[in-house]
């Protein structure tokens, strides 16, 4: 299997979701963030949170590709960072975050 990119842009991520490839959408924001803005489909992990949820992870990356996402992606990519160096291959950052995701993808996710 070929190594993927670090980040992900939200062009090539809305192309992969229409094609219905298995992805899986991890916000890894504060709980008051999510209730402000969310992609539909992301599950909520805070960044601090995501240590206890590696067995689940891990798991879940055999069978789609872990797609992470921040505001801005500063966190999501330290996530996926961490995520690679405990053995997540199949992991990527939004790159931008769900910030860019609204500027560039979908409008109607508020921006904050």
């Amino acid at each position: 299997m070929k190594t993927l990119p670090l980040e992900i842009t939200p062009g090539e991520l809305r192309r992969r979701l229409d094609v219905g490839e298995e992805i899986r959408l991890i916000d890894v924001r504060e709980p008051r963030e999510y209730e402000t803005a969310r992609i539909e489909g992301g599950e909520l992990i805070p960044m601090r949170g995501i240590p206890a949820a590696l067995l689940k992870l891990r798991a879940e990356s055999m069978h789609a590709t872990l797609v992470v996402y921040c505001h801005h992606g500063v966190r999501s990519l330290n996530v996926v960072h961490w995520l690679r160096e405990q053995g997540v291959e199949s992991c990527q950052s939004l790159a931008g975050g769900i910030d860019a995701w609204s500027r560039l993808i979908d409008p109607s996710v508020p921006r904050y």
